[in-house]
């Protein structure tokens, strides 16, 4: 480009953009709430789950919550298991001695509280990690495993898109 009778170099800079690779995605409608139980039982029976990372995303009410609780009782967790919305993560002992962490990032504003909160930790160790509202923790989070998109139908009725974006998500696709 000339300006003034001198050259101007110009650099174009690539755009920061998450080009995770999908490697397999599916569409489900859960019709009810005993639809998305079953799901989570089908889930919970696959080969390697217990070492997953599933991020879950959609609107207030959407029934994330809900899909953990499913899931972590096919797992064999006992007692109350309870939404980590003030407390952002509750752990759980699952049936066979694994962990699971469940997050809640909906209050999560400051990536310091990821450190601060020793969560670089507990992502490190073995164990099934799920979370929702990932885009809070965006670029503290690894690559989920599975990624799970809630919308709410008519009802009790919930359209699901789930992607695999992790070879190991694409084993729990399977």
């Amino acid at each position: 480009m000339r300006t003034q009778g001198r050259l101007r170099r110009v650099v174009t800079l690539p755009l920061t953009v998450d080009h995770r690779s999908i490697l397999e995605t599916r569409q489900l409608d859960w019709a009810d709430e005993a639809a998305c139980e079953a799901w989570a039982c089908q889930l919970a029976a696959r080969p390697g789950i217990t070492q997953a990372f599933i991020a879950l995303q959609g609107p207030l009410g959407a029934g994330k919550t809900t899909f953990v609780r499913h899931l972590l009782r096919a797992l064999g967790v006992a007692g109350r298991i309870k939404s980590p919305t003030y407390t952002v993560m509750e752990p759980y002992r699952l049936a066979d001695g694994s962990e699971a962490a469940h997050f809640d990032f909906y209050r999560f504003d400051d990536p310091r509280e990821w450190a601060d909160a020793g969560f670089r930790d507990v992502f490190a160790r073995p164990g099934l990690k799920i979370a929702e509202w990932p885009e809070k923790a965006a670029g503290q989070l690894p690559v989920p495993d599975l990624r799970l998109q809630i919308e709410p139908g008519e009802g009790d009725q919930r359209r699901v898109t789930v992607q695999a974006l992790t070879p190991l998500g694409a084993v729990l696709l399977a």
